[in-house]
């Protein structure tokens, strides 16, 4: 119930407090639509080429090719082999890691190894590329500098650290 009437309240307590600013709400409201959508058609661009390129490397088999390829040096790691597709993709996508993720624990279980892997790796990375191009290219940055280098060494951080803690919890 309290959940419900969150948003409207909320909306209403700017919308009184605009007012008692002397702010013309309807304007403002508009102005921030406006560059929202300047917002929009700044990042568009990067997003349909990120989602492209996710899309071709799953569909062109390059992706299985790679995963076969790190298997013995992750598994002498600990990281399960089969979380491969997933470690490729967190860092460009949300949704497709997601599905990925979806693929893993639908096809070992969610109680499984890999299953709770993927699902901490889920919830302990990010998707780097894509606050890099959406953050970046919303503020007009195009010199990342150590950004790339260092968002990247934190989600391998972050895939080593969810198969040690599921192997350390789950044993």
């Amino acid at each position: 119930m309290v959940a419900a009437l969150a948003v409207p309240a909320l909306l209403g307590f700017i919308a009184v407090y605009a007012l008692s600013k002397k702010i013309d709400v309807f304007d403002a409201l508009t102005d921030g639509a406006r560059d929202g959508l300047h917002v929009m058609i700044k990042i568009f661009p990067a997003l349909v080429a990120l989602l492209t390129g996710v899309s071709m490397l799953r569909a062109s088999g390059a992706l299985e090719a790679f995963s076969a390829l790190c298997a013995p040096l992750l598994s002498a790691v600990g990281i399960p082999p089969e979380t491969v597709p997933l470690m490729l993709i967190r860092p460009l996508s949300g949704s497709g890691a997601l599905a990925v993720g979806s693929e893993l624990i639908g096809q070992y279980g969610p109680d499984s190894t890999v299953g709770r892997t993927a699902a901490v790796m889920l919830g302990s990375t990010e998707t780097t590329f894509y606050v890099i191009a959406v953050y970046f290219g919303a503020v007009g940055i195009k010199k990342t500098r150590y950004a790339i280098p260092a968002a990247l060494c934190a989600d391998l951080a972050g895939f080593v650290a969810a198969a040690l803690t599921v192997r350390l919890l789950f044993r």
